[in-house]
């Protein structure tokens, strides 16, 4: 649990005043920071939410530090999929022109 002291750290908080903010002791906190113990998953939560990142980064299953958010799923086709792939690796400039493209094409078939 080496994130939670460094999420604490770069909040400028002691374990103290760590502890407070989660109703736990600062024994906890010191024994979370130094592997001595492992919180329950409610505490978990609380600190995931007061740090606002995810439970994964705290405990050190990802690298990622910012909460993961939902997403919604979609469903392409194998020729937007294609499409979407192609538009990525163009660069910005070519992008822009792409959105003009297709924004003329729709005002076109909106104006029809």
């Amino acid at each position: 649990m080496k994130n939670l002291k460094t999420l604490r750290n770069q909040k400028r908080l002691s374990q103290q005043a760590l502890a407070d903010i989660l109703h736990i002791s600062q024994q906890s906190v010191y024994k979370y920071e130094n592997d001595l113990t492992f919180p329950d998953i409610d505490t978990l939560k609380n600190i995931a939410d007061y740090f606002e990142t995810s439970i994964d980064y705290i405990v050190d299953y990802t690298d990622i530090p910012h909460r993961i958010e939902p997403t919604i799923e979609l469903a392409l086709t194998r020729d937007e999929a294609d499409i979407i792939h192609k538009y990525r690796l163009l660069l910005p400039k070519y992008r822009s022109i792409i959105h003009t493209v297709a924004d003329g094409y729709l005002d076109y078939e909106s104006n029809k």
